[in-house]
């Protein structure tokens, strides 16, 4: 009997003495520290302001989840790219970079494909998300889709009319002792005289190297003829090849009436030309008789994820804010980018911005920027040759074929 009075109480004890611990491990405080996530992001240095903003904003609602530190850093988003290969555990968390630089940086394994891409796709125009994806993965989060160029044209001097075709642009221009302006030192614009007459150019299966037939002696148009239209019309007295820097000079001091450039100038130029500030798509231009539609490249600005974050997470987390409805609408207010946004790109704000409108309408006549570095330097070297009136007499089709050559060196 004591035996077993002894056993029910040491039973009872063991009994109350694990409930106690079981009570104890209840309620025993948690640790409710939040972790520290320190993050970098880099974007071009006149997004500072407007960057700063959307961090703050993205703080405020993931507020008291963790303790967060995140740095804007200004770097050039065409440099991007080279920069961040340059030491990748030492690069930005979170990046802005232009979409021509998803291929390398992909291949670098620079970036990880999104976790959420369906979501991604169906949120953005299907030319970003084009522009986003490599091999049919979703590699970055689109921004803008406003990365090409257009006409931009003074109604004072030129007509609606006038602004569908470069002779009329050009007469108009030489009429009234103006400029008409375009960049000819940029391989990226002189792109438009080549793009819509059947002459390729683009790269190869090995994403490095390229193809070009703008040499090509055969067919409706030439590349003689594309060239021969070139010199006639840097002849013209009413045309001037120049940077966009002097282009917007140009418009600010009165000498330029119209000119190709892109919606970062729609600000300035509506300010130098008030009521008058039209724009429109690119206009066609004379080519072997025949009136060729100006071509484009176009491209969008793109939010990367560093593979190599020490907070994934919150990066991908931070670079979707970025790029959300609201964030993507205050962008347009306040740096006039247009949006990638499916439902930001379909709103009154956007429709009544000539600037948007017009680079909307000349998305029909543009192509992916899908080039690699081999095209730059000979197009531009034939180019501005040509600007300058062929001075030294080269056979054009020779020209031509050096340029060729040149783009598609392996």
């Amino acid at each position: 009997m004591a035996k077993r009075t002894c056993g029910l109480l040491l039973g009872l004890l063991c009994i109350a003495a694990l409930a106690g611990c079981g009570q104890a491990e209840e309620t025993a405080p948690e640790n409710t520290e939040p972790p520290k996530v320190e993050l970098v992001v880099w974007g071009a240095e006149e997004d500072t302001e407007l960057m700063n903003q959307i961090i703050q904003s993205f703080q405020a609602y993931y507020q008291g989840q963790a303790d967060f530190e995140i740095t804007f850093e200004p770097q050039g988003e065409s440099q991007c790219k080279d920069v961040l290969l340059g030491g990748l555990e030492d690069g930005a968390d979170v990046f802005t970079f232009a979409d021509d630089q998803l291929n390398a940086l992909a291949a670098a394994g620079a970036l990880d494909p999104i976790q959420n891409a369906d979501e991604i796709r169906g949120r953005n125009l299907a030319s970003t998300v084009e522009a986003a994806t490599v091999n049919d993965q979703l590699y970055a989060y689109p921004l803008t889709a406003d990365n090409g160029y257009f006409l931009y044209y003074n109604k004072r001097y030129i007509t609606e009319e006038q602004a569908q075709t470069l002779d009329g642009i050009l007469g108009a221009a030489a009429a009234n002792g103006k400029f008409f302006t375009m960049d000819w030192s940029s391989a990226w614009y002189v792109y438009s005289f080549f793009g819509n007459t059947g002459l390729q150019v683009g790269l190869n299966d090995d994403g490095i190297t390229n193809y070009c037939t703008w040499n090509q002696t055969d067919g409706d148009i030439r590349g003689t003829d594309v060239a021969q239209a070139m010199l006639r019309i840097a002849r013209s007295p009413g045309f001037a090849s120049c940077t966009d820097e002097e282009f917007l000079a140009g418009v600010k001091n009165g000498s330029v009436i119209a000119g190709v450039s892109g919606v970062w100038n729609s600000v300035a130029v509506t300010e130098a030309w008030g009521e008058y500030a039209g724009a429109a798509k690119l206009p066609t231009y004379s080519c072997n008789g025949i009136q060729v539609q100006m071509a484009s490249f176009s491209g969008c600005k793109l939010i990367g994820v560093n593979a190599y974050s020490q907070h994934p997470e919150w990066a991908s987390r931070l670079a979707e804010w970025i790029t959300n409805e609201e964030n993507q609408r205050l962008r347009f207010e306040m740096r006039g980018q247009g949006p990638s946004n499916i439902a930001v790109a379909d709103s009154p704000e956007i429709r009544q911005s000539p600037a948007i409108a017009a680079l909307l309408e000349q998305s029909a006549f543009s192509q992916l920027q899908r080039v690699g570095g081999k095209f730059w330097d000979p197009v531009t070297k034939f180019a501005e040759n040509m600007a300058a009136g062929n001075p030294s007499h080269q056979n054009i089709q020779e020209q031509l074929d050096e340029m060729a050559e040149a783009v598609s060196a392996r």
